[in-house]
C-alpha cells in the first residue's frame, strides 16, 4: 500500500510543471557548461546560481535592465533581459585570470560584491578544491595558504586564524553555527566532521564577525556551503551527479564517494555519501630525531609492555575510518518561496590521541591507552527563503535547526588498570531570521534575531580491566548544564558614490548558563554557576574604490566570546601535574580590531594585496593558577597537581600582515603567493607579556600553475617559519615531548618548507584525473603546536567522474 501511494506521489511530481524562462552559460573559449555562476541584479535584490548545467530560471527577471553574471576567474557582465531574449537566453563569460570582485555571501548573510565588503574574506573554489582534493575538511583550508591547521592527531585540524583558535573562531554550516557550549580552550577538532566532498563552497572572514555571527566570532568566521539541490531548468527530469575515488600513500587511505541530485520543476533531492579509511601515518625521512616514534605502548597477556617500532617513521596508532551522509529535499512553488531541508550525519570510528600516548614518565611511557571514542555530529536543518518586497523586507530566511554532538575520552596510564571514560552530548537548537530590504536605492539593511539553545550531557566511569567492574566516576563537565543566547543585528550599507561604500553592523546578544555542580566527587565551594550577560558589538566599515583597478578598504569592529561550560565547570587533567577546576566568577571577554587593506590590480595580468590588522582582547579568558577550597594543589586521580582555573585576569593583542600576488602568464601559466605573518602576545599574573599560544609563525604558499585545454597542474611550496624557544608559549614550553631541542638543550618549532605537485587532466566524458605528489623532498616536520608529525612523501590518486 505504501508502494503504490509513492508511485502516485511520484508520477504527480513528474507531472507538475511551469512554464519558466531558462538562461544557459557557458565559457567563451571551450562553450563548456558554467555551474555555480552568480546571477544578480541590484535594482531587485535577488539572486541565483546557475546549476550544473549552466542552467538558471531567470522569470524573476523579467523586464530588468541590470542582470549580472559572475563567477570566479571570469569577467563579470551585465545585461538587460531584453538583450538576453534577443540572443536566445545564452550568455558566454570570457576567462579573466586577475580580479578584484566575486560574490561573496558571508559578511551580511546575504549576496554582495566582494568588492563592496569592508571584511577581508577569501574564498575556497570548487575547482581549488578539485585540484588539491585534500583528506579532510581541516587540510581543505590550509590550501587557502592564509588558515593555519593544528593537528593532535590524525583523526583532527584545528584551525588557526589571526593568532586566535578553537573557541575564539567560529564555524558555519549553511548558516547554522557549530560552535558549541563545550569549545574548549585547547585544540578543538570538530572542523573534521565536515565532508570536504560535500562541500560546494567554503568562505573565511577575517577578524571579529561577532556583530553578525555573536559569541566566539574573535578571530573569524569560517563559513562552509554544503552542495545544494539543482530544480530542472525545463520540461525533463534533471539527474546530475558525482562519484570519486581516492588513494594516498602516506597513511594507506581510500576513500570513496558518490553524489546524486533529481531534480524536477519544483522539487529537488541530492544525496551524498563518503567513506574514508586512514591507516596509521608515515612522516618523512629528514628531520629532527626527536620526531621519531622509537616506541609504542601494547597490552600482551594482559600486561601493559613498551614494545620497539620495527619503522619509527610510522606513527603507531594513529589511523581511523569515517563516514558522512548527507540528505537534502528542495521545495520550491513559486518565485517567492524556496524550502530546504538538509539532514547530516557523521561518524568516525574511535582514534587514538597521538600526542598523549608519546609523553614520557620515568623513562617510559605515560599513557598505555588514549583515545577518542566515535565523534558523531548530526543537523537537521530546515531553511524557508521568502523573495516578496514589502515594508519589511526584500528577501527573508529562516533557518530552524537541531545538533546532536557526541565525543568521549578514554585513557589509562601503563601499568595501571584503571580506564577512565568521560562522555559528553551536547543537544544544539537554533533559530535564525535574515531579512535584507533596499532602502532609497543607494542602501541595503540587513538585520535578524537569533536564538540558540544548548542542552550539555556529560558522564564518567572508570572500569578496572583486570575485574572488568565498572564504577561511576566524576564527569567532565556539570551534568545536564545548559548554554543559552538571544540576539538581535542591524547591518546598513550605503553606497554613497559609486567609488565610495560605507558598512555599518550592530549586534546586542544576552547569555545565559545554568549549571549544577555534583558534589559526590568534589567538594565545590559552590552548587551552582549562573552568567546572565548582555554585549553590545559593533563595526564600521568603508570601501573606496577610486578605480576600478583599485580597492582601498579600513573595517573597525569589536567582538566578544561569553564564558561557555568548558570555561566555567570543566574538571580535567589539562596537563601533568596540574588540574583544571571550576570557576562560577567569569565574565565575557571583548574584543576591538582595525584592519586596513589596500588591492590593485595592473593591467588585468597582476594582482597586489595587502592587509594589516590589530587585535587587542580584554578581559581575556585565560588558565591561570586558582586556589580550590584555599589550597593551590590537590590530589587528582592518585597525583598531586597545581590547581589551574579559567580566569579573566589578563589581556592579550594580536597583530600582523597578510600579503597576496597573483600574475596571469602567456600560454596559460599563472604565478600566485600568500604570506602570513603574525605576533600575539598576553599578560601574565606578574604583569609581564608571554607569546600567545594560538599564534603561528609565520607562514604561505607560493603556487606555479598551468591551465590549458583541460590539463592542470601545479608546482608548489608551503613553508612556515621558526619559534624559538624563547617565543613559545610557557604551556608550550613544557611540552618538551612534541618538539625538536635546540643546541641549549630547550624545545623550539623548526622552520620548514615542502615542495609538492598537483595535476588534474578533465576528459571530455566528465571523467577528470587527478594525481599528485606531496612533500616531494620527504621532509620529517611537524607544524607548530602539532601533536603529530606531517605526512612524509605521499602519492596521490583519484578519479572523478560527473555525469
Amino acid at each position: 500500500m505504501r508502494m503504490k501511494y509513492l508511485w502516485l506521489l511520484t508520477i504527480m511530481l513528474l507531472g507538475y510543471h511551469s512554464i519558466a524562462q531558462v538562461v544557459t552559460v557557458r565559457a567563451n573559449k571551450n562553450r563548456q557548461a558554467l555551474d555555480l555562476v552568480a546571477v544578480y541584479s541590484p535594482s531587485i535584490d535577488v539572486g541565483i546560481f546557475t546549476d550544473a548545467s549552466g542552467h538558471a530560471d531567470i522569470t524573476a527577471f523579467k523586464g530588468v535592465t541590470d542582470i549580472q553574471f559572475s563567477s570566479v576567474g571570469y569577467h563579470t557582465i551585465t545585461r538587460s533581459y531584453e538583450a538576453l531574449e534577443a540572443n536566445n537566453f545564452r550568455v558566454f563569460l570570457s576567462i579573466e585570470d586577475i580580479s578584484l570582485s566575486t560574490v561573496v555571501v558571508s559578511a551580511s548573510r546575504w549576496q554582495q560584491s566582494s568588492r563592496n565588503v569592508p571584511n577581508k574574506i577569501t574564498t575556497i573554489s570548487p575547482k581549488e578544491m578539485q585540484l588539491q582534493n585534500p583528506q579532510t575538511a581541516a587540510d581543505m583550508l590550509e590550501t587557502s595558504g592564509m588558515v593555519f591547521v593544528q593537528k593532535s592527531q590524525l583523526g583532527g585540524g584545528s584551525p588557526m586564524i589571526r593568532g586566535f583558535a578553537t573557541n575564539r573562531v567560529l564555524l558555519t554550516v549553511d548558516g547554522i553555527r557549530m560552535n558549541t557550549a563545550i569549545f574548549r580552550g585547547g585544540n578543538v577538532q570538530n572542523v573534521i566532521s565536515l565532508d570536504p566532498f560535500a562541500i560546494e563552497n567554503t568562505e573565511i572572514v577575517f577578524g571579529p564577525g561577532s556583530s553578525i555571527f555573536g559569541s566566539d566570532a574573535i578571530g573569524g568566521v569560517m563559513n562552509f556551503y554544503t552542495l545544494s539541490p539543482t530544480l530542472s531548468s525545463g520540461q525533463e527530469t534533471l539527474v546530475t551527479g558525482s562519484g570519486t575515488m581516492r588513494y594516498s600513500s602516506a597513511n594507506n587511505e581510500g576513500t570513496v564517494h558518490a553524489d546524486v541530485n533529481i531534480g524536477l520543476d519544483k522539487w529537488a533531492f541530492l544525496s551524498s555519501l563518503t567513506y574514508s579509511s586512514f591507516g596509521n601515518l608515515r612522516m618523512g625521512t629528514n628531520g629532527p630525531d626527536e620526531y621519531l616514534r622509537n616506541t609504542y605502548a601494547a597490552r600482551i597477556n594482559g600486561r601493559d609492555t613498551v614494545l620497539a617500532n620495527p619503522d619509527p617513521l610510522v606513527q603507531v596508532p594513529s589511523g581511523y575510518d569515517q563516514y558522512n551522509i548527507m540528505q537534502k529535499v528542495r521545495f520550491a512553488p513559486n518565485q517567492k518561496w524556496d524550502i530546504n531541508y538538509a539532514f547530516h550525519y557523521s561518524e568516525t570510528s574511535s582514534y587514538a590521541r597521538y600526542d598523549r600516548l608519546t609523553r614520557p614518565r620515568r623513562n617510559t611511557l605515560r599513557s598505555a591507552e588514549w583515545a577518542y571514542g566515535p565523534q558523531i555530529w548530526m543537523m537537521n536543518n530546515l531553511n524557508i527563503n521568502v523573495y516578496e518586497q514589502n515594508n519589511l523586507f526584500d528577501q527573508m530566511t529562516v533557518r530552524l535547526a537541531h545538533q546532536f554532538f557526541e565525543e568521549s575520552r578514554i585513557d589509562r596510564d601503563l601499568n595501571n588498570p584503571n580506564r577512565r571514560t568521560r562522555v559528553e552530548e551536547v543537544n544544539a537548537y537554533s533559530a535564525n531570521v535574515d531579512m535584507e530590504k533596499r532602502m532609497n536605492g543607494n542602501g541595503r539593511l540587513f538585520y535578524g534575531v537569533e536564538l540558540v539553545y544548548n542542552a550539555i550531557g556529560s558522564t564518567g566511569s572508570d572500569t578496572n580491566i583486570d575485574t572488568d567492574v565498572t564504577v561511576p566516576a566524576s564527569s567532565r563537565y556539570p551534568d545536564g548544564s545548559d548554554w543559552q543566547s538571544y540576539a538581535a543585528y542591524a547591518s546598513y550599507q550605503y553606497t554613497a558614490t559609486d567609488e565610495l561604500t560605507v558598512q555599518l553592523s550592530s549586534r546586542y546578544n544576552q547569555v545565559a548558563l545554568n549549571a549544577e555542580f555534583d558534589n559526590n566527587f568534589f567538594q565545590f565551594p559552590f552548587e551552582s554557576a549562573d552568567i546572565n550577560s548582555g554585549a553590545f558589538t559593533g563595526s564600521v566599515g568603508v570601501v573606496y574604490n577610486p578605480r576600478d583597478d583599485w580597492q582601498i578598504g579600513t573595517n573597525l569592529s569589536t567582538g566578544f566570546r561569553s564564558p561557555n561550560i568548558d570555561d566555567i565547570g570543566k574538571v580535567f587533567d589539562s596537563s601533568p601535574g596540574s588540574v583544571i577546576v571550576p570557576n562560577a566568577n567569569l565574565n565575557p571577554e571583548y574584543s576591538s580590531n582595525v584592519d586596513l587593506a589596500i588591492a590593485r590590480t595592473i593591467g588585468n595580468i597582476v594582482k597586489l594585496d595587502v592587509t594589516g590588522f590589530y587585535n587587542y582582547l580584554n578581559n581575556a579568558l585565560v588558565r591561570r593558577d586558582f586556589k580550590f577550597n584555599g589550597q593551590d594543589s590537590i590530589i587528582y586521580d592518585g597525583t598531586l597537581s597545581r590547581v589551574q582555573a579559567v580566569q579573566n585576569v589578563a589581556f592579550a593583542e594580536v597583530y600582523g600582515v597578510q600579503a597576496g600576488i597573483e600574475v596571469s602568464l602567456p600560454s596559460g601559466f599563472g604565478l600566485s603567493s600568500r604570506y602570513n605573518w603574525q605576533r600575539g602576545n598576553e599578560e601574565l599574573d606578574d604583569e609581564t607579556e608571554a607569546p600567545l599560544r594560538h599564534s603561528p609563525p609565520s607562514f604561505g604558499v607560493t603556487r606555479l600553475s598551468f591551465n590549458k585545454n583541460g590539463l592542470r597542474t601545479e608546482l608548489y611550496a608551503m613553508y612556515n617559519g621558526e619559534i624559538l624557544n624563547d617565543r613559545l608559549a610557557p604551556e608550550e614550553q613544557g611540552k618538551e615531548y612534541l618538539y625538536a631541542i635546540d643546541d641549549n638543550g630547550n624545545p623550539f618549532s623548526p622552520a620548514w618548507f615542502t615542495l609538492n605537485f598537483k595535476a588534474q587532466y578533465q576528459m571530455n566524458n566528465g571523467t577528470s584525473l587527478m594525481m599528485g605528489l606531496e612533500n616531494i623532498l620527504d621532509e620529517r616536520y611537524r607544524p607548530y603546536s602539532s601533536g603529530i608529525v606531517a605526512p612524509g612523501r605521499n602519492f596521490i590518486v583519484s578519479v572523478r567522474t560527473q555525469f
